[in-house]
Formats: structure tokens, C-alpha cells, sequence
């Protein structure tokens, strides 16, 4: 016997469907490059702590690339949070909200979302750029070139404008948001 789909995602139409798809897979990948930062991040500075006290050999590049790997961490992680509905929010207040009045909190949301990752998108590159041309390097050890780690705003300026798309898409809609298919359930996608 074949089940019938929930009818939300009848409501869903393909386009905001293959949306979703396409942002949950961005935004999965982002996540686990920011996953695999924190971990990085963690090791580096274990190891950090061996070398100085137990060794007295401090390694002076460590804070700087861990430094690095933090804003990596933020702008990777950023659109998954969103999409699972785990950005900061006053959800006490939205909560108590009528089904139709929360709808719009959510898009309101979402639109501001937007409006900064559209920030982030357009200083991002333009920052980006601009120290491309002028040749600027990271001051410190390692003398990385800023561009470099500045093209992860625009990054992940592009990966938290597509899912606040999407969220606003769904809230205008009246679809559930992509983390919560129900109230209080989280997708798990």
C-alpha cells in the first residue's frame, strides 16, 4: 500500500521543495566544514597546552590559525542553525503568538536575516577584493593572505541568504519551517 505525502509537503509545489534540497545540502556541508573546524580547533590547542607546560616549546601560530578556524566555524554554521530553527529568537514571546500572527514573525525574521547576509555578501567580496588587489597578508606568524579568509563572510553570507529564502518561503506559505514540520518537532534532514 502505498502512503499518501503529508499535506504539507503537497503545499510544498516542487520549486521550494528542490530549494530545500539544495540548501540542506549547502548548508550540511557547511556545517560539517565548521564541525571539522571545531575539532581542528580543539586539537590545536590540546596540543598547545602539551607543548607550553610540558615542554616549554609554545607554538606562537596556534591562536592565529584557531582564530581563523572560529570565523570559519560562525559563517559555516550559521545557515544550518537557521534552518533547524536554532538561531537566537525570543520564542517565549513568538510562542505565545497566534498561528497566523507567529507566521508573520517568521517571515519578519527571515527578512532580516536576509537583509544582513545580504551585508555580509556584498562587504564580504567587496572587503575581499580590496585586499586581494593591495596584496594584504594576516599580521603574525603566519602572513596568510586576508583575502583568503575574508571571501568566508560573502561564503557564508550566500549559504544564510539562501536559507532565510527558503524559511521565508515557507512562513509565507503557511508551511512549517524546514527544522520544525510540526511545533515542538525537530527534522532531523
Amino acid at each position: 500500500m502505498v502512503e499518501n505525502p503529508p499535506a504539507a509537503q503537497l503545499r510544498e509545489g516542487p520549486a521550494l521543495r528542490a530549494l530545500g534540497h539544495v540548501v540542506r545540502v549547502l548548508a550540511g556541508v557547511g556545517m560539517a566544514v565548521a564541525a571539522a573546524s571545531l575539532l581542528l580547533s580543539l586539537c590545536l590547542i590540546g596540543w598547545a597546552v602539551v607543548m607550553r607546560y610540558g615542554f616549554n616549546a609554545a607554538p606562537v601560530w596556534v591562536d592565529e590559525v584557531v582564530g581563523f578556524l572560529l570565523v570559519a566555524i560562525v559563517m559555516l554554521a550559521a545557515a544550518r542553525t537557521l534552518r533547524q530553527g536554532e538561531h537566537i529568537g525570543v520564542d517565549l514571546m513568538v510562542d505565545r503568538l497566534a498561528p497566523q500572527a507567529r507566521r508573520w514573525a517568521q517571515a519578519w525574521a527571515a527578512l532580516a536575516v536576509g537583509a544582513v547576509a545580504s551585508v555580509l555578501i556584498i562587504n564580504g567580496w567587496e572587503t575581499a577584493s580590496l585586499a586581494r588587489m593591495l596584496g594584504l597578508v594576516t599580521e603574525g606568524n603566519l602572513e596568510w593572505p586576508t583575502w583568503l579568509l575574508m571571501l568566508l563572510m560573502p561564503v557564508g553570507g550566500a549559504l544564510l541568504l539562501l536559507a532565510a529564502i527558503e524559511v521565508l518561503w515557507r512562513a509565507l506559505a503557511g508551511l512549517p519551517a524546514p527544522g520544525n514540520p510540526g511545533h515542538g518537532q525537530a527534522d532531523r534532514s
